[in-house]
């Protein structure tokens, strides 16, 4: 029965395709025949090696390739004639913008071309003396086109030579080539030979060849003296190289001006400190504190990795805009073994502060809803060693609009926040700053308050203070080090209701508890997200909390619990992986199907029977699985939404947490994109809670080998607007696989209960 139904429903899709092809055909022109591709075919001497990768490679430079193809069918093409007619409607008109390909007919092959092309690439490769010849296949208004090539052996190289130059260039080239990739008794590739051309460039100019050129040298092959397909091959500088081109170039002086304006003369006021010059009327910017940015010194030879790195290394200290670094040759001091530069380092400095007011609509899961105001004020270059002070205070009002018992709650939240970095290490020991050659790390410290009022429920005030340090050791990779994290908070003013929820949940009540958690934090991000250009990106995220630890060594210990400064404080582990990875492509990789993988795990001791709630999992909501609302997933397999008890909306955490995400992004039209995607995730508890066993009294909240059947899935679309990286997000989503329901009913697209997630920024 089920080979029957397979039969038919294999001859409907080749009926399919054959109709489809067919409709295509009928489009192409009289006297045109649509062009199918070309076939190489190699008759090669037998020391050729890999003729697979030479074919596969010599098909790809050909002039004109064939329209592309999609299960076999033209559905570029399609679109295309569909385009052409005189009636046609939005949806062709769209799809053809977005997919449809112009076709490509046997007129449009030009053999001659073609066989020139590809008799060049044989020569580029070493095969010199190949021949080459093609005959068109024409049928049923198709073409195709086949070319036959002769390859003989190829010519390889016997020496590599260095011929005559001037000094001091000779010695260093010379040098230079010990490392060559170009090896005796190897194939002629040109390719080879601009790369090494390239790599001398590069590297001559980091040992201060300051106005050299790579079209200076030339690679010359002499087959004279050999009888068989070999010859020798040396380097050479052209004719008529100008002399500064032969010198390395040293660094006679180095000028910086800290508050440079184009407007204004460079004729300030002059400083010497550490063999630099700094220009500046009044002290802007301390040359104690700016003078570890930079790498540049003077009597070292001219290097255009140290400019980059000097550059980027004044740019990190967030007080300048501009950052220009010029070099002007000093002529007179041009020898035949040196050259002289002068090194003009200009910085034009950002507005010194600023005010920013920013009012937000606020709509959360558990309905409440309501504005936000948050005003931010920033100085930077604070004492004038590049420190940025910012400190930020926030208003928030929410009333709760709903029709469930809990309507008519509100929450009033106040907040102020004080942060101050240094663009600098401040440690009580010496720390070696060779460590730090790529970045220079930031000391950042905080203190924050915040009162939040719920109605009816209770009063909470924490405080949080936070010191440590931040810093980029290479172009992808970035460190954080909280030694002091510490935050505090007091649970106050609960109305009866409140209690009554504590009463009736220990495990809700213990993570209320912890009020004083000290410890520290430590996060490890590779990060190629930022270079847009990559097909593969790569992005990984590792973060270490561990609290009360060395906080024990000076605890009280009383009859109930260890205390410090007669506050119980906290005792645990925590510990984070976030992978992500994003496959781009299509036209300027406008595409990119994203995926990412999150896994969590928390774990109390000693002080603490639970994690702070502040510190505990959720799972839910716009950054995480979007068919779910924020704490409503978990843990576990726990349904509280059929529960009357109002802590449901607190209590949906664990300290497992297993997330991943699936999502293919696409352009629409200009700023607006498009995506679909599928999410899956949980939260649970390695030690059971009995508050979410279930009526019977059956666990559901643990985490066991079990846990994939446990996850929570769903799957959605979403519009998102990108102006220039600033993406304002908006997602549809739905449940297909929902833990809480019992087994057998789980799996369920429920099209009809979708949750809308509104949202700044992609999720991953």
């Amino acid at each position: 029965m089920l080979k029957k139904i397979y039969k038919k429903h294999l001859f409907l899709i080749v009926l399919f395709v054959f109709m489809y092809a067919c409709g295509i055909k009928k489009h192409i022109p009289e006297n045109k025949r649509l062009y199918t591709g070309a076939t190489i075919e190699i008759e090669a001497d037998s020391i050729v090696e890999k003729v697979a990768e030479l074919k596969t490679d010599l098909s790809s430079v050909l002039s004109k390739q064939p329209n592309t193809k999609f299960l076999g069918m033209h559905l570029g093409l399609y679109y295309y004639y569909k385009n052409q007619q005189e009636k046609t409607n939005f949806l062709n008109k769209w799809l053809y913008r977005k997919i449809g390909q112009k076709p490509v007919y046997q007129s449009d092959i030009n053999e001659l071309e073609n066989k020139k092309i590809l008799i060049n690439k044989l020569e580029n490769y070493g095969f010199f003396y190949s021949s080459v010849s093609s005959n068109f296949k024409e049928e049923d208004k198709e073409a195709s086109i086949t070319y036959n090539l002769k390859i003989p052996a190829p010519y390889k190289i016997a020496t590599y030579k260095i011929d005559s130059m001037v000094s001091p260039i000779y010695r260093d080239v010379k040098e230079l080539t010990k490392t060559s990739i170009i090896k005796e008794d190897t194939r002629f590739d040109l390719g080879i030979l601009k790369l090494e051309r390239a790599r001398l460039d590069t590297e001559l100019k980091q040992k201060g060849y300051y106005n050299f050129n790579s079209d200076f040298l030339l690679f010359e092959a002499d087959t004279n003296r050999r009888n068989t397909k070999k010859f020798d091959l040396f380097l050479k500088l052209k004719a008529k190289v100008p002399k500064k081109s032969t010198v390395p170039y040293k660094i006679n002086k180095i000028n910086i001006y800290p508050n440079y304006n184009l407007n204004d003369s460079t004729e300030v006021k002059n400083i010497r400190f550490k063999e630099k010059t700094y220009h500046q009327d009044t002290v802007f910017f301390e040359p104690k504190y700016l003078d570890d940015f930079i790498t540049l010194k003077e009597d070292d030879f001219y290097n255009p990795l140290t400019s980059k790195n000097t550059a980027r290394r004044l740019s990190s200290i967030g007080t300048y805009k501009f950052v220009n670094i010029q070099y002007k040759e000093i002529k007179d001091a041009l020898t035949d073994t040196i050259g002289s530069l002068e090194a003009n380092i200009f910085l034009s400095p950002l507005t010194k502060r600023a005010i920013r007011a920013e009012l937000q609509a606020v709509t959360k899961s558990n309905n409440f809803a309501g504005p936000k105001l948050a005003i931010t004020y920033s100085n930077r270059n604070l004492f004038k060693g590049g420190e940025t002070l910012s400190i930020s205070t926030n208003i928030g009002y929410e009333t709760q609009i709903s029709s469930s018992n809990n309507s008519g709650l509100t929450s009033l939240e106040l907040g102020l926040k004080g942060e101050l970095s240094f663009p600098r290490v401040i440690s009580p020991f010496a720390i070696n700053k060779d460590f730090f050659d790529y970045s220079i790390p930031k000391t950042k410290t905080s203190l924050s308050a915040t009162y939040l009022n719920r109605s009816q429920l209770y009063t909470l005030l924490s405080g949080t203070a936070l010191f440590g340090y931040t810093w980029n050791a290479n172009k992808y990779i970035t460190y954080e080090f909280n030694p002091i994290s510490v935050n505090y908070t007091r649970l106050s003013n609960t109305t009866d209701e409140f209690q009554e929820i504590l009463d009736n949940n220990s495990y809700l009540e213990s993570s209320f508890d912890q009020q004083f958690i000290s410890g520290l934090t430590f996060s490890f991000t590779y990060n190629e997200m930022l270079s847009s250009t990559k097909k593969h990106q790569l992005y990984l995220q590792s973060t270490l909390d561990v609290a009360g630890n060395s906080i024990s060594l000076f605890d009280k210990e009383t009859d109930e619990a260890n205390e410090f400064l007669g506050l119980e404080y906290a005792q645990y582990a925590k510990a984070d992986v976030d992978f992500r990875y994003h496959y781009n492509f299509g036209n300027k990789n406008e595409q990119t199907i994203a995926t990412r993988l999150f896994a969590g795990y928390g774990y109390a001791y000693g002080n603490s029977e639970v994690i702070p709630f502040v510190k505990q999992y959720y799972s839910g909501g716009p950054y995480s699985v979007r068919a779910f609302s924020i704490r409503s997933l978990g843990p576990g397999t726990y349904d509280g939404n059929n529960t009357d008890d109002d802590s449901s909306y607190f209590d949906k955490t664990g300290n497992v947490r297993l997330e991943a995400n699936l999502e293919y992004r696409f352009p629409i039209v200009s700023i607006l994109k498009g995506a679909v995607f599928v999410d899956a995730g949980n939260v649970w508890n390695t030690v059971s809670n009995s508050d979410f066993n279930d009526e019977d009294g059956n666990v559901t909240d643990k985490f066991t080998s079990n846990f994939i059947n446990e996850l929570g899935m769903g799957a959605g679309f979403g519009l998102r607007i990108d102006v220039q990286g600033f993406v304002i997000r908006f997602d549809l989503a739905a449940p297909f696989h929902d833990p809480s329901l019992e087994e057998d009913k789980r799996w369920d697209f429920r099209a009809d209960e979708p949750v809308f997630n509104f949202a700044i920024g992609y999720s991953f």
